[in-house]
């Protein structure tokens, strides 16, 4: 199987693809959607040219996203109706009942729920509409914009540090007083508890 990202020349319906998370932060996905109606329509049209969803194409001949679930949530909701995708794994020939093992042994699926507990793969939603809001996967993705944590290649790495922060920080702080709750996670960013971490970059150790 090839893993060289293949673009799709025809755009696929948002509504057609099927989601690899069971979450997503809405504030994130409100922050995607303001930044995207402040841009002139050229501009746009550009930003959708580029920004293409990977997926996975699975045994039903359905594409699976496996990264930018809240781009393709924020343009659906900015009225967009079809995306352009980049194919970068083929999973077709994967008998059925297999297929989500194998996008487990793959990372590519996050089958975690609000509470940031495993659930069976079945609860996966079945489309970007259907997504959960979690408040401390807008912290984590706000925390890495502001300088927190490095963008890092590991699959999923925000959720780690939602995770990460969903138990040190209440959900409380993070609904109620988002700055807050912000100045917290700074600070835990920068401790050793966070070393294990993709993208940590706190201080050095003292030689």
């Amino acid at each position: 199987m090839s893993n060289v990202r293949e673009p799709m020349i025809h755009p696929i319906p948002i509504l057609a693809l099927r989601p690899t998370q069971m979450t997503v932060g809405m504030r994130e996905v409100k922050e995607k959607r303001k930044r995207f109606r402040e841009q002139k329509k050229k501009k746009q049209s550009e930003a959708l040219g580029k920004h293409m969803i990977p997926v996975v194409k699975g045994p039903d001949k359905r594409y699976y996203v496996v990264d930018h679930h809240h781009l393709a949530r924020a343009l659906h909701e900015e009225g967009i109706t079809d995306i352009l995708v980049t194919v970068i794994g083929d999973l077709s020939m994967v008998e059925k009942d297999a297929f989500w093992g194998v996008m487990d042994n793959k990372r590519w699926v996050y089958p975690y729920d609000t509470k940031g507990e495993r659930r069976h793969f079945k609860d996966i939603p079945k489309a970007i509409t259907e997504l959960k809001d979690d408040p401390f996967r807008s912290l984590a993705g706000e925390l890495r914009r502001s300088g927190g944590f490095a963008k890092d290649t590991t699959p999923f790495s925000e959720f780690l540090w939602a995770d990460f922060l969903r138990r040190r920080i209440s959900t409380k702080v993070v609904e109620e007083n988002f700055a807050k709750a912000m100045e917290k996670s700074l600070a835990l960013a920068k401790s050793q508890d966070a070393t294990y971490l993709p993208g940590w970059c706190g201080p050095a150790p003292d030689a």
